[in-house]
């Protein structure tokens, strides 16, 4: 259950408004839509979020997490209304340690550490990547890559790919008719890594990078 569906189903209780009242309310046609919304399973838009807010009597910020009270105060600013603030729902990605942009490293894994990411995006896991070969596809070294579980990619696409039992994050190109792969280096000063024949067994793609996350620089 997100936060954003706890808050409202604790705020509804407190007002002791049913879900049926509730959907009634809001414009749906049954509970059911209620029910998901409350159990994470459904998202709000914005403009749903706000319709909550005032149904519940509550600022959109005290619905997202972001406040603790449920007071609604004639002083509270409404930050949704800025065209450029969208409300954030997370999900927890496991942290599998470090990825090279530069000289592949050893894949090593801490599968007890955990990353938030935007329920937007769809990632198995996140890396963090060291090294200075990405930095034309502004990933730096220190920031978080989200990646995606497959095997296969497009040309052209940024992959985490290992390399025995190192990992590397490059842009992926295979020439299936010359059995040749290049992972190539975001930044010109890198030569691009070449395997041809039968030093492809050794390679394998272990997913798409599908996002990053950096600090403010």
């Amino acid at each position: 259950m997100s936060i954003l569906g706890q808050r409202i189903k604790m705020r509804r209780e407190e007002l002791d408004i049913s879900q049926d009242k509730l959907a009634k309310m809001l414009g749906y046609t049954s509970r059911s839509s209620i029910a998901k919304i409350e159990n994470g399973i459904n998202q709000l838009t914005q403009p749903k979020i706000e319709d909550f807010a005032k149904a519940l009597g509550v600022s959109p910020a005290y619905l997202m997490g972001w406040e603790s009270t449920p007071t609604k105060g004639k002083d509270d600013i409404d930050i949704f209304k800025l065209d450029n603030i969208l409300p954030i729902s997370t999900q927890k990605i496991p942290f599998l340690g470090s990825v090279a942009c530069g000289e592949p490293v050893y894949a090593d894994e801490d599968k007890e550490s955990y990353v938030e990411l935007g329920t937007n995006l769809k990632a198995d896991f996140c890396l963090r990547a060291h090294g200075d070969s990405m930095i034309d596809a502004r990933i730096y070294d220190g920031d978080l890559i989200f990646v995606r579980k497959q095997e296969i990619v497009d040309n052209g696409e940024i992959a985490v790919v290992l390399i025995g039992d190192e990992a590397t994050l490059k842009r992926v190109y295979y020439y299936p008719d010359k059995q040749k792969l290049l992972l190539q280096p975001a930044n010109a000063k890198y030569e691009p890594f070449i395997y041809v024949g039968e030093e492809l067994d050794q390679i394998r793609i272990l997913g798409k990078a599908v996002a990053f996350q950096s600090d403010v620089r």
